[in-house]
């Protein structure tokens, strides 16, 4: 279980696809401190295993199907992500719980930067969409936000500058 704070970007470092999924090498340094193999590991949100654990990178294997529902599967070398290592019982919860588990991607319509804040619309299948509410929280790519509202088949979300320096959103 995650909370949605971003501990930092990463970077992949290899890429290998195919048709039985993807094998990604994910470079860090923050989320890599005291990593063992098999524990898991959000990447742009997605629970990943890590295997191949060693001081600055980690290996996960993606499936097929992850591949499918996620942005993991528009991924290469040189493409940076959110990385997240699960929450401990004894820490606060800064964002909301965030299972991992994928339901499907949106795609952003529409970015403005409004004030201090950058304000992105995302739409979103409908079967996605009846899981949302005004005010309600939303991960993307791993990152904890607030639903501000509904309109058809878009949500809008803002980010504020310190989500925006410490993500990928940036």
């Amino acid at each position: 279980m995650f909370c949605g704070i971003v501990e930092e970007i990463g970077t992949i470092s290899e890429c290998i696809a195919g048709p039985l999924g993807a094998r990604l090498t994910i470079r860090g340094t923050v989320v890599h401190d005291g990593l063992q193999e098999g524990e898991s590991v959000a990447v742009n949100g997605v629970c990943l295993t890590a295997t191949n654990v060693s001081a600055d990178r980690f290996v996960a294997d993606v499936s097929p199907e992850t591949l499918r529902v996620t942005t993991l599967g528009t991924l290469d070398t040189g493409s940076v992500v959110n990385l997240e290592r699960p929450m401990k019982l004894d820490q606060r919860i800064g964002g909301h719980l965030v299972s991992g588990h994928v339901d499907g991607i949106g795609t952003i319509i529409e970015r403005n930067e409004i004030g201090n804040s950058i304000v992105f619309q995302i739409s979103v299948d409908q079967g996605i969409l009846r899981y949302c509410i005004v005010k309600g929280s939303v991960a993307l790519d791993g990152v904890s936000l607030t639903i501000n509202q509904i309109k058809s088949n878009i949500f809008e979300v803002a980010i504020i500058p310190h989500t925006a320096e410490t993500t990928t959103f940036g």
